[in-house]
């Protein structure tokens, strides 16, 4: 599991555990996970493996693959949860930031799905979450490059579904809304007061996410609310989606 120190990481951590898979814990920070493995050991008795990473790195997703066949574990659940957004004008953003973010949430993602696809393939069982995101069905001001990202992790997700189906494999994508982590803090974001009453919790949607994983479906959007948000998004222009994003996230 990527992005495993902290946010929506720690939730599926904790109840992929309850539910006695071991795990192997992937993010950049080392001392975060090494915390959080020792607490599911003691209170769920599943081993956990701890390999801090640094995934926006080109080559990082072959290397883990490389390191877990050293120590011959196997992947037979892939959460790619790693991911962080940018709040701002597009060009206020030094580029390199927003480069650094692509190479995470899509490249990485993307190369992550395949190295560990292609072995799920060839045993002819495995599963795959897909953590998008609310902003990846429309398109976002001051989130124009993240909202992007997400919406190619979303289209992703949903084609691998069709493509990996007949291989045993299920691809599912989720697609939170605004969620109580620390994703506004790592944006540089503020919460406005319409954005704050759609505030979920992390686990359920965690649990939202993991559930539609074990039934199959494509994807899944977390919580009434946020489903609401996307079926409106049918009825509306896209001109009035972009007003609507900048009204809730108070831009």
């Amino acid at each position: 599991m990527t992005g495993a120190s902290s946010g929506l990481g720690i939730d599926f951590a904790d109840v992929l555990a309850v539910q006695g898979y071991n795990l192997v814990l992937v993010a950049r920070r080392q001392e975060p996970m090494e915390t959080l493995a020792e607490q599911l050991r003691i209170k769920h008795g599943v081993e956990v493996v701890v390999q801090p990473a640094d995934l926006a790195v080109p080559g990082a997703a072959a290397a883990l693959k490389g390191y877990l066949e050293t120590r011959s574990l196997q992947i037979d659940v892939l959460v790619n949860n790693a991911g962080y957004g940018l709040h701002g004008d597009f060009l206020e953003t030094p580029i390199e930031r927003t480069v650094d973010m692509i190479q995470l949430n899509v490249t990485a993602l993307t190369e992550l799905s395949y190295v560990f696809g292609q072995d799920m393939a060839a045993r002819g069982h495995g599963h795959v979450l897909l953590v998008a995101s609310l902003l990846a069905f429309q398109p976002v001001p001051t989130y124009a490059a993240y909202a992007a990202t997400k919406a190619y992790v979303l289209s992703f997700g949903e084609a691998l579904h069709d493509e990996l189906r007949s291989c045993g494999v299920t691809v599912t994508a989720l697609c939170p809304g605004h969620t109580k982590t620390g994703f506004d803090a790592a944006a540089g974001a503020t919460v406005s007061a319409a954005l704050r009453l759609l505030t979920m919790q992390p686990r359920p949607v965690v649990q939202s996410g993991l559930r539609a994983l074990w039934k199959g479906r494509a994807s899944v959007t977390a919580g009434i609310m946020n489903k609401f948000v996307v079926f409106s998004n049918r009825l509306m222009p896209r001109s009035m989606q972009r007003a609507a994003m900048k009204t809730v996230l108070g831009s």
